[in-house]
């Protein structure tokens, strides 16, 4: 009997130190492509850091422990540096950028290793009408439009590389243009259906759910019904809906109950894009804004929100002009700008108070308040950077009246979009700060670069774009982590990472876990900034000592390689 036991208690070892040995990881399988040594690792999770080296094969993340005795091709010294999941861009804005400088300086050099694009006007589906109405936007970028779906958009940046990788939404603004293009009419049912089959196209494509940007015309003329149609259609793929909502002032709870409607109805995850309280006489309603996505969530409705953490928001000139004199497209615009009567009729609507529409006239300070950005006439270009009052008192426009004891520079806004033809951007000063801080503190926000990728270089660094295009994702790590100390790094860096990745279902990405992909950051905690201000935005951001995309260096030794080893991300109903 002793005999027997101590035969099993051997058979019994000998089965344990084999599963033992089974369940080693095999680190010398073959050498790591690269192995991320000395750092202190933040994996994305909100976890506390802790030790540890990355081992790399293949393009994954292949081993977290301790490397040191592992053979390796290359080896990124972190000592002293926080090692973290690769930031994640919930509304990026790059699809045009990206064909022009497929690098994107401005984004890498903030930790973006991917963007999710697409507010309600997107890359597809295309037509020969759109692309005439939006001539201007290909010509300022020297571009040729050489795609028609999704599946030829991403084809071709699949073809020409990128430095990130690049997810995008289908528009329901974009499938409205396709069938009743800048119109202000309802469709009929057939013209519906019609929507609703390019959206099922756009998911099949690889869109990553339906957008909304429900201030810009035409899609001021879609109504509810309209717009929970064709999201029950992206739901039906496994897709989100985005919103940049009707209004950000006066009418923001009515806007949001319209977004919280819309997820009801059409059964599907919503997100708010940029949340912010807008305009002077709104400061302070950022509670009233939490609390009311607070109660939809409790309430069962999958509802979060991303910021840019900047008090001022940038967007088209012409959203200051009432949707009604934008019915039939730009150059109806243009028109009606040009004629008298018209210009009245649409001063008289943005002075007046209680107009249904998001009347951002009403919500500014004054003239001073209006930075002009990016240009499409080079005429115009050296007013980039100028406030509108400023411009006002060097065309010597808008004097005082006796219905306006101050010049309000409206005609000058009115006279500059003709000269621009109706296609300038703006940066907009009427956020206050305290509203800002609330909101990326809240435990669903995640973070939004809402700008274009761009470079200080060539035709893009010609553009004076908001500082957030250079300086968003740093900057919320040194002002609201290091300074103000309004967010721990832990947090600061899931909010970044796996609260997005979340969002959008990107299961293989967001966080440093054995299998997923090397998207990766490694940078100095103390020494990590933006630098790009509204006088001077093309400046690329500081602290990044390695970004890593799909394993492939993009910046090594705080300098950019050019490597192009960006993927695109195709959503949950993608059908090759």
């Amino acid at each position: 009997m002793k005999r027997d036991f101590f035969s099993s208690v051997r058979r019994l070892s000998v089965l344990v130190l084999a599963a033992a040995a089974v369940s080693l990881p095999a680190f010398a399988a073959s050498p790591f492509d690269i192995v991320i040594s000395n750092g202190r690792i933040i994996d994305g999770t909100g976890s506390p850091w802790y030790s540890g080296d990355i081992g790399i094969r293949d393009g994954h993340i292949a081993a977290i422990a301790n490397l040191s005795a592992e053979p390796r091709k290359q080896t990124l010294d972190a000592q002293g540096m926080v090692v973290a999941p690769g930031f994640i861009d919930m509304l990026g804005q790059s699809e045009l950028t990206i064909l022009v400088d497929p690098r994107l300086p401005s984004k890498i050099y903030q930790g973006i290793t991917t963007e999710i694009t697409g507010e309600g006007s997107t890359i597809a589906p295309q037509n020969d009408a759109i692309l005439r109405a939006d001539h201007d936007a290909y010509e300022h970028l020297k571009l040729t439009p050489d795609w028609r779906t999704f599946a030829e958009y991403f084809a071709r940046l699949e073809k020409q590389g990128m430095g990130i990788n690049l997810a995008s939404y289908v528009g329901a603004t974009q499938v409205r243009r396709m069938v009743l293009g800048d119109a202000d009419v309802q469709p009929i049912p057939a013209q519906l259906d019609q929507m609703k089959e390019l959206v099922r196209q756009g998911m099949r494509e690889g869109a990553v759910g339906l957008s909304t940007s429900l201030m810009y015309a035409p899609a001021p003329y879609a109504k509810t019904e309209e717009l929970i149609a064709l999201a029950a259609e992206a739901s039906k793929f496994g897709g989100i809906y985005a919103s940049h909502i009707r209004s950000e002032g006066d009418g923001l709870l009515d806007s949001l109950d319209e977004a919280i409607r819309i997820g009801r109805e059409a059964h599907i995850p919503v997100e708010i894009w940029h949340f912010k309280v807008g305009g002077r006489k709104n400061w302070g309603r950022m509670p009233e804004a939490i609390a009311k996505i607070n109660a939809a969530r409790a309430g069962g409705i999958d509802i979060a929100a991303d910021t840019y953490a900047y008090t001022a928001w940038f967007n088209d000139f012409s959203a200051f002009i009432p949707p009604w004199a934008h019915d039939g497209g730009k150059d109806k615009l243009v028109a009606r700008l040009k004629d008298p009567a018209m210009r009245q009729r649409i001063r008289e609507d943005m002075l007046a108070p209680g107009h249904p529409w998001d009347n951002e006239w009403q919500e500014i300070p004054g003239p001073e308040a209006i930075l002009i950005g990016s240009v499409n006439n080079p005429k115009l270009r050296l007013l980039q950077g100028k406030t509108l009052a400023d411009i006002a008192a060097l065309w010597k426009k808008d004097p005082p009246a006796k219905d306006r004891p101050e010049a309000d520079a409206i005609d000058t806004l009115f006279d500059f979009l003709i000269e621009d033809n109706g296609d300038t951007g703006v940066a907009v000063f009427a956020m206050s700060e305290p509203d800002v801080a609330l909101a990326l503190q809240q435990p669903w926000v995640s973070v939004d670069n809402d700008y274009s990728g761009t470079s200080p270089e060539g035709i893009l660094g010609m553009d004076h774009p908001h500082p957030r295009a250079y300086g968003t994702f740093p900057r919320i790590l040194r002002k609201y982590v290091r300074e103000e100390k309004k967010l721990t790094l832990e947090d600061a860096i899931r909010k970044m990472s796996s609260l997005a990745a979340q969002r959008l279902r990107l299961t293989d990405r967001g966080v440093l876990k054995t299998g997923m992909w090397a998207d990766v950051v490694v940078f100095d905690p103390a020494a990590i900034r933006d630098v790009a201000t509204f006088d001077q935005p093309n400046q690329l951001s500081e602290g990044m000592r390695f970004v890593l995309v799909n394993g492939v260096p993009v910046i090594a030794e705080g300098k950019m390689t050019g490597a192009l080893p960006g993927k695109v991300l195709r959503g949950p109903g993608y059908k090759k």
